[in-house]
């Protein structure tokens, strides 16, 4: 028996059971309510790190915490090509229609010449401003691959969604020449924020509640990812129950954060004269590293942003993030390690700098246990970055047009904490670029990142943090004298730490 219409029947014996819904054995609001205990309770992480083994668990269709390792393809079919096809299509022309009556912007005035030109005339290096293009084309790019994820395809199939989909905007959405930067940067970040996107709304959705909680779910969902929340509405899932859960899930812990920060007149002064703003930061942390499991794309990712209120134009001051792509796990001794290729993405844009790159690389993520309640969190990555947008001489860009050079090189990234329970953290980054010009002022472009962070717990999930952050930026171009500039800025903040109830893991 299932609750709702239009879902196929179920074969009681492949039904796991410990996510359903049961006939006669009580409400499904209070079906759900006691699933959720028995699986905090029985497939909550034990001393170690993953949770000990269940008999509820059925490993070859779900991860240890008891929820599924792929999306159910009974209720979640590949639909026909052509679908996603035309959704991309219609997506694009909705963009370009906002483009050319809401904003009345030039480069959308577009027709058979312009698309003729743009094919017989061929491709360039635009000069779109930073944040276009390393934030508004990844996350167009977003919209065309989720048409393929909202669909039934896989991640790898979903990409050639948003290839398509940033060919066929180079070519006759605009009426300014196909860029290769846009070709790169679209589809790789529109794929990496795409998965993103739906890993999180998956997380958000459950087609077994009904009422109030069913109509916010559908609501957070389709405004995390709003082609998935579409396709929803017309696929008629948005209204659909189920009795058992049918979406693959990883716990999640969420880390919010807003307070002040303080831009230092002086450099290396912890303390002294400086310029205030508000900030607000949030961070996710999917999966957990440490389960011993087959590794699959995004099946572990972090994602962190930063907005900055008060001063100058720019609120978005850095983006970043990585996700595994294939790896393994291991376990020596206490320490738990999972080692694995990754692909990083990150964005910073403050007033001393901007820095935009696609990466790929290797990383080792490692937990020490020092007691029953503390542990010792290391993460190391070194990555390639085959393209990347950064700062000329003049610092960051403050025209209307590109004022910043394409180009690549590596990146590396060092993160510790110690969480002394659940009562403090210490942790220490410190990220190193170093870029390469391709196109632009040619030479090279050298930034170091130092950041300690202290945390205490005020009550229950509230916490109060402080932060200094040190920014190196050398510059050595061919054409003009090194630059060699230093930031500091000093940070207070209240952080609300939400911890998935089955994962523990309080580090950040």
């Amino acid at each position: 028996m299932l609750y709702g219409q239009d879902v196929p029947p179920q074969d009681p014996k492949k039904v796991a059971p410990n996510d359903t819904i049961m006939p006669g054995k009580g409400t499904p609001e209070e079906q759900l309510k006691k699933i959720k205990e028995v699986k905090v309770e029985k497939l909550s992480d034990s001393a170690g790190n993953e949770p000990l083994k269940s008999k509820l668990v059925d490993t070859t269709m779900q991860n240890k915490y008891g929820d599924l390792l792929d999306d159910d393809l009974e209720y979640n079919k590949r639909y026909p090509l052509w679908i996603p096809a035309v959704e991309v299509v219609g997506a694009l022309a909705l963009t370009w229609a906002a483009d050319r009556f809401i904003l009345n912007a030039d480069y959308a005035r577009i027709g058979f010449n312009t698309w003729k030109y743009n094919i017989n005339t061929g491709w360039e290096w635009d000069t779109d401003r930073f944040g276009v293009n390393f934030i508004g084309h990844p996350y167009s790019g977003t919209l065309s691959f989720n048409a393929g994820r909202a669909n039934g395809y896989n991640y790898l199939q979903s990409f050639s969604f948003a290839v398509g989909g940033s060919l066929l905007w180079e070519y006759f959405g605009e009426n300014t020449l196909p860029s290769y930067n846009d070709i790169i940067n679209t589809p790789i970040n529109g794929a990496f924020l795409g998965e993103i996107l739906y890993r999180l709304s998956s997380n958000i959705l459950d087609d077994r509640t009904r009422g109030t909680e069913r109509v916010f779910r559908e609501i957070a969902a389709g405004l995390v990812d709003p082609m998935r929340g579409f396709n929803r509405l017309i696929q008629g899932k948005s209204f659909r129950r189920t009795n058992k859960e049918v979406y693959e899930k990883e716990p999640l812990n969420i880390s919010l954060y807003a307070g002040l920060r303080m831009i230092s007149d002086e450099p290396y002064r912890v303390f002294g004269q400086g310029t205030y703003s508000g900030i607000v930061n949030a961070q996710f942390d999917y999966g957990n590293p440490f389960e011993l499991r087959k590794r699959k794309p995004f099946d572990f990712f972090k994602l962190r942003a930063d907005l900055n209120f008060g001063v100058g134009r720019k609120y978005l001051d850095n983006i970043l993030g990585y996700g595994i792509l294939l790896g393994i796990n291991r376990q020596a001794g206490k320490m738990a390690f999972l080692i694995g290729g990754f692909q990083y993405y990150d964005y910073w844009d403050n007033n001393k700098f901007e820095l935009g790159t696609i990466g790929f690389g290797g990383g080792l993520i490692s937990k020490l246990p020092m007691s029953k309640t503390s542990n010792l969190y290391t993460s190391v990555h070194l990555a390639i970055v085959p393209f990347a947008g950064s700062s000329t001489h003049f610092g960051p860009d403050t025209s209307q047009v590109r004022d910043y050079n394409f180009g690549g090189g590596f990146e590396t990234k060092f993160e510790t904490t110690f969480n002394l329970g659940k009562y403090a953290t210490a942790t220490l980054r410190y990220y190193f670029y170093m870029i390469h010009t391709y196109v632009g002022a040619p030479g090279n472009n050298y930034i170091h990142i130092i950041k300690p962070r202290i945390t205490v717990r005020l009550y229950k999930f509230l916490n109060l943090g402080c932060e200094y952050s040190l920014y190196y930026n050398d510059r050595y171009l061919s054409d003009f004298p090194a630059i060699h500039s230093i930031q500091t800025d000093q940070k207070i903040f209240l952080l609300i730490f939400l911890e998935d109830r089955q994962r523990r893991g309080y580090y950040n």
